[in-house]
């Protein structure tokens, strides 16, 4: 196509905006309600993928190795735990500083435990965390296996719910923006199939003319276009600012610190990049399927 017939089309497609002037108002006001949801269910699904994220990174397998073992046989074990494939960190506590930690868990009572110090009954400590969170029980089952483990807890009840939970928001987070984005493309293509069906007359004197299918299609399909990327403006800017404020908010407010965030750059940028992605093809798209059906005279 030639630049100078772009051109036009685009000057046409500008125009008709312009003109269709309260069919433009209602497309674009769908395109922002939807694209406005669709964006904020988009945020709040990845941040409860990234709050489950932390929850099953604290996830642990804390492995008592059994009194009988020697120095050398620390080291030994410490060597197996690290060279299985699923293992991220290793972490050694001594039976001393699990001690003080347990007394210090203690507070004011803590004192009545002053007296172990002298003849410290518990184990030394390895702390290892699995490379996946979602392998920890396979990893416990392999290290239990091993000489010189006397136990090995991480909390199996609760580790399996915690899992169980997560993954329950994570597919649900996935059907909930999948729904919405088909909800929205529906809702807006069919708001746009209204605007072109009014104007069908013009498109069929067209055609009886002698326009060919791609002179009438063109313009359309950049109205299409300029109503999904208009649309998406005012959703895009909404959010990227409000979810700006929202993470400073969280970040001052020493009682949140525990709901981790995503940061909001490059967050905002991709989610601005998403929803001006699917205006834009929900616009073209809507636009050349109501027009296809009036080029058949």
């Amino acid at each position: 196509m030639k630049g100078r017939t772009l051109g036009r089309h685009i000057k046409e497609g500008g125009k008709n905006l312009v003109r269709n002037g309260w069919m433009t108002f209602a497309s674009v006001s769908a395109v922002t309600i939807m694209l406005f949801v669709v964006g904020a269910f988009l945020l709040l699904i990845l941040n409860m993928n990234t709050f489950a994220d932390s929850l099953e990174d604290d996830v642990e397998v804390r492995v008592f190795i059994d009194i009988a073992a020697d120095e050398e046989s620390q080291s030994a074990l410490e060597s197996e735990i690290q060279d299985m494939d699923i293992v991220e960190t290793v972490d050694f506590v001594p039976k001393e500083d699990g001690l003080e930690n347990l007394i210090t868990s203690f507070g004011d009572q803590g004192t009545y435990l002053e007296s172990l110090r002298e003849e410290n009954p518990l184990n030394d400590v390895f702390v290892v965390q699995a490379q996946d969170p979602q392998q920890t029980q396979v990893l416990a089952e392999e290290i239990q296996s091993l000489n010189y483990v006397d136990d090995v807890e991480y909390g199996a009840d609760i580790v399996e719910q915690l899992f169980s939970v997560t993954n329950i928001l994570r597919y649900a987070g996935i059907v909930l923006v999948v729904g919405m984005m088909f909800t929205a493309m529906f809702l807006i293509a069919n708001t746009i199939k209204i605007t072109i069906i009014a104007r069908k007359r013009e498109i069929q004197i067209m055609k009886l003319v002698g326009a060919t299918n791609g002179f009438i299609r063109w313009p359309f399909f950049i109205e299409g276009l300029l109503l999904g990327v208009l649309g998406s403006i005012i959703p895009v800017s909404a959010l990227a600012y409000g979810y700006m404020r929202l993470v400073e908010l969280v970040q001052a407010t020493p009682e949140l610190a525990f709901l981790p965030m995503m940061p909001a750059n490059p967050l905002v940028w991709q989610m601005a990049a998403i929803l001006v992605g699917i205006g834009a093809f929900i616009g073209i798209w809507g636009s050349v399927m109501s027009v296809r059906k009036f080029l058949k005279v």
